[in-house]
């Protein structure tokens, strides 16, 4: 029984502080998730950086690196395309990055690093992210009465009993996409904590199977779908007609 208390003693899926710094007469303290979060753009800079050399060196017959490069632009371009319709060109950038940067904070896991997307912190604000630029295309692109109709949807604009619940219905867009990749992500990283932390020395080898669901599955599917319910809510922002006029990225204009 101590011996088991003991063990579960040993278990630590939490935030530590590393140290602190003083930033207008404040203490504030830098996380082991700020360092997490470091660690994952680093590696995202470095690999834009030979990416970005690898292809103004490009020949005509492609090596792995590149074949691999062109794979994951074409794959995250066609997905962009087949959301936003139209809207594309305007967004595939930021939808790429953030998708890049999701799955590769979901995964870093695998490699003993607490994952950025365990912290609320992080997921907060890729998600408020989401949600000014959903206000910012809504104003942009609807008039006053139109956004006006939408909140009282599906009652007519002189009777706005459903105002309220719909405008509630908006604020609430932030909380549960931050909360839902948050909530599964953490869930994930609680897990295989109490994993290795109960189990011991013999918890080295057959966790490589709940590594591959709560890490890479479980990742590369919360990854999508932020990124989908982000494309989804800026798409109907931009207009009604969102969906149509689908037609490859590399036919449009260029991109901002």
């Amino acid at each position: 029984m101590n011996e088991g208390i003991l063990l579960a003693s040993d278990i630590d899926f939490m935030i530590h502080g590393i140290f602190k710094v003083k930033v207008f007469g404040q203490e504030v303290w830098i996380t082991d998730s700020h360092a997490c979060i470091l660690i994952v753009m680093a590696v995202m800079v470095i690999f834009a950086v030979i990416a970005n050399r690898k292809l103004k060196h490009a020949t005509e017959k492609p090596d792995t690196f590149q074949n691999i490069i062109e794979l994951i632009v074409e794959k995250l371009d066609g997905m962009v395309d087949s959301t936003m319709g139209k809207w594309a060109p305007r967004f595939v950038n930021y939808i790429s990055t953030i998708f890049i940067f999701i799955l590769m904070s979901n995964i870093s896991g695998l490699f003993g690093l607490r994952p950025p997307t365990a912290d609320y912190g992080t997921t907060l604000a890729l998600a408020l992210i989401t949600f000014f630029m959903i206000r910012f295309n809504k104003a942009k692109h609807q008039s006053l009465k139109e956004i006006w109709t939408g909140m009282c949807s599906p009652l007519p604009p002189w009777l706005p009993l459903w105002a309220p619940i719909n405008i509630i219905s908006e604020i609430a867009i932030p909380i549960s996409l931050s909360l839902r990749l948050f909530a599964n992500v953490l869930s994930g990283t609680v897990i295989m904590a109490l994993v290795y932390g109960l189990l011991g020395v013999i918890a080295t080898a057959w966790p490589a199977a709940l590594h591959v669901y709560f890490d890479l599955f479980s990742g590369a599917i919360q990854t999508y779908v932020f990124c989908m319910l982000t494309m989804t809510y800026v798409s109907q922002a931009c207009g009604e007609d969102w969906g149509c006029k689908k037609t490859p990225l590399t036919e449009k204009s260029p991109r901002p």
